[in-house]
């Protein structure tokens, strides 16, 4: 878990900044490597917690400790990615699968491990005022490669200093650091991280998540100001620099084919065996390969055959995947939701006048139109739980004491429960929508409201969810859905993005093309209803995190969804919390209200179905599978 994207792909408020936004969103139907996604179990009871969610935090995973056996080196583990990559440019990066790739050769400041245990990797977050002022301890067996010498903590504090905080370079952690969060040195291997206000769940933000870049590097673009420069870096690009800093070695990096790693002998957590004696010889394969195929069918056969390692399962295949000898099957809990996401812009809802979707009763009334658990007991063959709000069951923070509406089940599904509440959102609209005899809802015209569902091109599974949901809203809400598949990248250009208005500094906001302005003014290029592309992240270790999905002037508001609640009180409330009671507290009201006001069609949380060869040791089936990827090995 220690990369902070996910699949399906700012400013100084404590809640929202532009990373967090790029991590929130992933492509459908993709799966992260060791862990960086998964899954909410696999029971298909939403009352009862599966056997995934029983230890959905690792809290009973056993960690390797004392006098243990220290396995071989040798061999190589392969794994397949579904498409090429950009860039390998630590700074610029904001992609999951490229940041698994740089993961391999070089390790970020800390991860989470099982129980939410903070795991200090090149250096360690404290605090002793109750997250205000955070102090960062770094190891003292830190090396850069070539000329670049001993890593400090001078690196670190000149990276945020004079390049994150810069108004030229525009790294993509460079909101993470606003004015008013300062870093100072404070000795050879301490700084110091000092906040606006206390923030209890910082270093689960990510924000003081950092690569170590060496000071040397980076001051000729300092001095130059030169932003292209820096991405363009081969060193960076080619991670030259790493030293001991990452468990392999990039050796080479072909930008169609994929890339070979080999063994870092030197990796500086085998000093950490106190963390877990594994680390002692780590790592323990001589070589990683990572190769790019392109096809669903291709990566399985190779899983199948022992040409990779490991490879995505969708669910239909899990049954078959598990059965056979040569391969393990771990259904791994994952933060992302599967949304249908409704547009509430002024280009949403082209059934008639007006836009219903902004309508809470209305919403609402989709809602209950789509029976959940037939979802994920038909689409997702059971390997996922029924979602109500903003947070996964086994989350600490899910509000279990509170009176979460559950819209799709019971008596709040069906075809009464969908078309009394819409009834209310059209009585309460200045246009003539209706309903005939027949149960359908008909617009001013006298035409029964049709409206359209994108889905990724390719996705089976998400194609098949699409299906579904369009015939129980004709069925239940009488309204006919046209399904429609899509490239990820056409949709998000031309649908999902807002095209900036001329007259942008005299709006109320323009925040980029994911918020670029208030619903009515501000649209993409072309008209859309709905979508299920997107899944996003509801951020189970630190839902504070989340308010960007929820705040109408965010950075990231491409649906235009303004809260029938006062979200901007709420969400002040949950981030000046100066106790994890007060802030369950709070964010307990908050997920009610977002159940409530249903700003989306919150449908539920999938598994994440990993397929390993069954002779590599260590993926684990929790949240946190992944964070020990280099005491990994291949069991004779």
């Amino acid at each position: 878990m220690s990369d902070p994207h996910g699949r399906r792909g700012d400013d100084s408020n404590p809640g929202i900044n532009r990373r967090r936004w790029l991590q929130a969103i992933g492509v459908a139907g993709a799966a992260g490597m060791a862990g960086c996604t998964g899954g909410d179990g696999t029971d298909t009871a939403t009352d009862s917690p599966t056997d995934t969610e029983g230890d959905a935090m690792g809290e009973d995973t056993p960690t390797p400790e004392g006098e243990v056996e220290i396995p071989e080196v040798g061999g190589t583990f392969n794994t397949v990615t579904s498409s090429p990559v950009d860039t390998l440019n630590p700074l610029y990066n904001t992609e999951a699968g490229a940041g698994t790739l740089i993961g391999y050769a070089l390790d970020m400041g800390y991860t989470f491990g099982p129980g939410n245990e903070q795991i200090p990797q090149l250096y360690e977050l404290t605090t002793d005022d109750g997250g205000k002022v955070w102090t960062g301890k770094v190891r003292e067996n830190l090396q850069f490669g070539g000329d670049y010498g001993q890593v400090t903590a001078e690196d670190f504090v000149y990276l945020v200093q004079e390049v994150h905080k810069s108004d030229w370079a525009a790294t993509s952690a460079s909101s993470s650091w606003p004015e008013t969060t300062t870093i100072t040195q404070t000795g050879e291997f301490e700084f110091q991280i000092e906040l606006e206000s206390a923030n209890l769940l910082y270093p689960a933000t990510y924000d003081p998540l950092m690569y170590p870049i060496p000071k040397d590097l980076l001051e000729p673009y300092v001095a130059e100001e030169d932003s292209q420069g820096l991405q363009e870096d081969q060193e960076l690009l080619e991670l030259e620099f790493a030293g001991n800093l990452g468990a392999y070695t990039l050796d080479e990096w072909n930008r169609s084919s994929g890339q070979t790693y080999s063994r870092n002998e030197d990796y500086y957590m085998q000093e950490a065996t106190d963390i877990n004696q594994l680390f002692e010889n780590a790592p323990y394969f001589e070589t990683l390969e990572s190769r790019v195929v392109q096809e669903q069918a291709s990566r399985l056969g190779a899983l199948e055959t022992g040409e990779t390692d490991y490879a995505s399962i969708p669910p239909e295949r899990v049954e078959e995947f598990d059965g056979l000898d040569n391969v393990n099957v771990y259904l791994q809990p994952q933060p992302y939701n599967e949304v249908c996401v409704y547009n509430m812009r002024e280009n949403g809802w082209n059934a008639g006048p007006g836009n219903l979707f902004r309508e809470k009763k209305f919403r609402q009334g989709l809602g209950c139109a789509v029976d959940k658990q037939t979802l994920v007991e038909g689409v997702f063959r059971g390997y996922a739980n029924v979602e109500y709000t903003w947070q996964p069951r086994w989350s600490k923070w899910y509000p279990s004491d509170a009176d979460v509406p559950e819209y799709g089940t019971g008596d709040l599904y069906g075809q009464d429960a969908a078309q009394s509440r819409i009834q209310e959102a059209i009585d309460n609209v200045e246009y003539d929508y209706s309903y005939d005899g027949q149960g359908r809802l008909l617009n001013p015209e006298g035409d029964q409201c049709t409206i359209t569902l994108y889905h990724s091109a390719g996705q089976n599974t998400e194609r098949s969810m699409a299906e579904f949901i369009a015939q129980e809203f004709e069925q239940n809400a009488g309204i006919v859905v046209e399904v429609n598949a899509i490239q990820g990248s056409q949709f998000s250009n031309q649908y999902w993005q807002q095209e900036i208005p001329e007259n942008a500094d005299e709006l109320e906001w323009s925040n980029g093309s994911y918020n670029a302005g208030p619903r009515d003014v501000a649209t993409s290029k072309n008209p859309w209803d709905m979508t299920v592309v997107y899944g996003l992240n509801t951020y189970p270790l630190n839902p504070l995190t989340a308010e960007v999905f929820f705040a109408k002037d965010s950075f990231y508001n491409p649906y235009g969804y303004y809260p029938s609640w006062d979200a901007p009180s709420l969400w002040e409330e949950a981030n000046s919390a100066e106790s994890t009671e007060e802030l369950n507290e709070t964010l307990s009201e908050i997920f009610v209200k977002i159940a409530e006001d249903q700003p989306m069609g919150m449908l539920a949380f999938p598994s994440s179905r990993a397929g390993y060869a069954s002779d590599i040791v260590g993926p684990q089936e929790n949240f946190f599978s992944g964070w020990d990827f280099p005491a990994w090995y291949r069991e004779e």
